[in-house]
């Protein structure tokens, strides 16, 4: 019995398996902007929360859509301008009809461009009009990054000149992390960030969690940003000749390893240096830190030394709070997500090491000429990428600045940019829109007012057998006086987490080792209604059982209650209670 023998196009195999592959890694970096949307979330006041929300969203929608229809023509044409070869106008719309290989190459180079523009986001977090960031995210899409493309991979003056980033080290983080210093500093600082002394204010984030799960979610796409980089699982040439053999799979396995070292190094040093400026390891820089360290091996990742991506990785990592440092304290420019040590300086000073961890300046000894031919190229590419990063941005914002359209006006900066911006309440159980707590008047509204009652008088000129007891207590006690408000008869209660300020000292806090003073600290209200227990045995159970000896640990109140009536059956006074 004869088997007949399959017939199999290697070249289209090959063809298809890479393809796969790229689109399975666009697919890993695409999710990269969740991890954006909540490392930039938790690093802003809750009232700006849906506005860096709806930024992170926005930067996809519309940067996208600006790459495909002019950035990838504009860096096809740049690369010809500056590269030396024919220029064919053609380019610019070639991306249009590029068919289907076209078209993931596109998509692969399109999550590349829109990591850069979200980049900017975080900088200008918290007083940037909505539409002013649109504007430049369209212009960055389009344009600026582009360009930068242009110079680089697609075969401009840099590629001339010789230059080594792999990944996007300073190509996207390092372009996107001097973008949003440049766009920082253009549009100033956050109200009541500095003193007139000029001394600084720290405005804590609302939600570290929310910055540590982005963090990870981060890190997790960042394998497909770096290893995805290694496009080719098979390369197309030998495949032409009916014979596999690996392509970019030749070196993943560096990729990979350098990249998780790398990252974990980063982590390691923007935690020690944190413990050794603060004496506390703080948990904002050590994400931070990964991520740092992740942008400094980013360009490199591909031909360095297992050791070079820990020393990479290390010193990435420790750069970071001293470089915050200079930003805040000495430029006065407040970089509200710290876009600039994580991406701008940790992505250029990665890639000026590549000379000293790369594979080819050690492989036979110290190859002092690579060195040196490595170290012009890497500093070209710093520099280059740094002055029209700078130079497009500054005027971008600039114009919008002069124009009166690049920040929020004042009213709309204190009251949160969600509300503004957006007319929406991220966190609306903290106050109802419709209620108004303090009386204020609000044009073109009925309103509920909570103080807007008439007192009731008691006629009979008696007290009300009805008594509220309030107590706010330390969160560690609610189990005791629960058990203790049993013991007295009175198991009905309410219980609400709140902040507040009394005999209790304040304390010092820190956000990205910075330290602010803490005044209002964390307690639980409980409130207990009782008609037939005596009001005294409910406060004597809640003081016995809530008590520690140390500042902090409560205080009970006492109030008449005029009336009350139960829902369900209507019954009124004591017997609703």
């Amino acid at each position: 019995m004869s088997v007949p023998v399959l017939q199999v196009d290697v070249a289209t195999l090959a063809e298809g398996v890479n393809l796969l592959w790229v689109l399975t890694v666009t697919f890993l970096i695409f999710f990269m902007h969740a991890g954006f949307a909540m490392l930039e979330a938790g690093q802003v006041r809750s009232k700006n929360v849906a506005n860096q929300l709806t930024k992170n969203m926005l930067t996809w929608s519309i940067g996208v859509i600006a790459f495909f229809l002019v950035g990838a023509g504009v860096s096809t044409l740049v690369g010809d301008l500056t590269g030396g070869r024919a220029v064919e106008l053609g380019v610019i719309t070639a991306t249009w009809s590029a068919g289907s290989a076209g078209w993931v190459s596109w998509l692969f180079g399109a999550v590349f461009a829109m990591t850069a523009a979200t980049i900017v986001s975080g900088a200008v977090a918290g007083r940037a009009k909505l539409r002013a960031y649109v504007t430049y995210t369209v212009l960055l899409a389009a344009v600026i990054y582009p360009v930068v493309v242009g110079f680089t991979w697609a075969g401009g003056v840099l590629a001339n000149i010789g230059y080594h980033d792999f990944a996007g080290g300073v190509i996207v983080h390092g372009m996107g992390g001097v973008a949003g210093l440049t766009a920082a500093w253009i549009i100033g600082p956050r109200m009541d960030r500095y003193n007139a002394d000029g001394s600084v204010n720290v405005i804590p984030g609302h939600s570290l969690t929310f910055a540590v799960l982005g963090t990870l979610i981060l890190a997790f796409g960042w394998y497909g940003f770096n290893v995805g980089t290694a496009a080719s699982v098979f390369s197309s040439g030998e495949a032409a000749e009916g014979v596999l053999a690996l392509g970019a799979f030749d070196y993943v396995g560096r990729v990979a390893l350098t990249t998780t070292l790398g990252m974990a190094a980063g982590a390691i040093g923007a935690g020690g240096m944190a413990l050794y400026k603060t004496g506390k390891v703080d948990t904002l820089y050590v994400a931070n830190g990964m991520l740092a360290g992740l942008v400094g091996i980013t360009s490199i990742t591909d031909d360095i030394l297992w050791v070079g991506a820990l020393f990479v990785g290390l010193l990435a990592g420790a750069q970071l709070p001293i470089v915050f440092n200079v930003v805040e304290k000495r430029l006065k420019i407040d970089d509200v997500c710290a876009v600039f040590p994580v991406h701008g300086s940790a992505g250029l000073l990665g890639a000026l090491l590549y000379p000293v961890v790369a594979v080819p300046t050690w492989a036979n000894g110290f190859d002092a000429g690579f060195f040196t031919s490595a170290l012009v190229g890497q500093i070209a590419l710093v520099v280059l990428v740094t002055v029209w990063t700078v130079a497009a941005t500054a005027a971008v914002f600039g114009l919008l600045k002069a124009m009166g359209e690049a920040r929020v006006s004042a009213a709309h900066e204190r009251e949160g940019l969600d509300v503004s911006e957006h007319g929406v309440d991220t966190y609306p159980e903290f106050g109802r829109p419709d209620t108004a707590a303090d009386g204020g008047y609000v044009e073109g509204t009925e309103v509920v007012r909570t103080d807007g009652g008439e007192e009731v008088i008691r006629t009979d000129g008696g007290e009300s057998p009805i008594k509220l007891v309030m107590a706010f207590i330390r969160p560690d006690k609610l189990s005791a006086v629960k058990g203790a408000l049993v013991d007295v008869g009175a198991p009905s209660i309410t219980v609400t987490n709140v902040s507040g300020r009394g005999s209790q000292p304040a304390r010092k806090g820190q956000w990205r080792g910075e330290e602010y003073t803490v005044d209002l600290h964390q307690k639980v209200k409980v409130e207990c209604v009782v008609a037939d227990v005596p009001a005294e045995d409910v406060v004597d159970a809640i003081a016995d059982a809530a008590h520690t000896g140390e500042p902090g640990d409560g205080k009970v109140f006492v109030l008449p209650v005029d009336a009350a009536r139960q829902i369900r059956t209507g019954a009124e006074g004591p017997e609703a209670v």
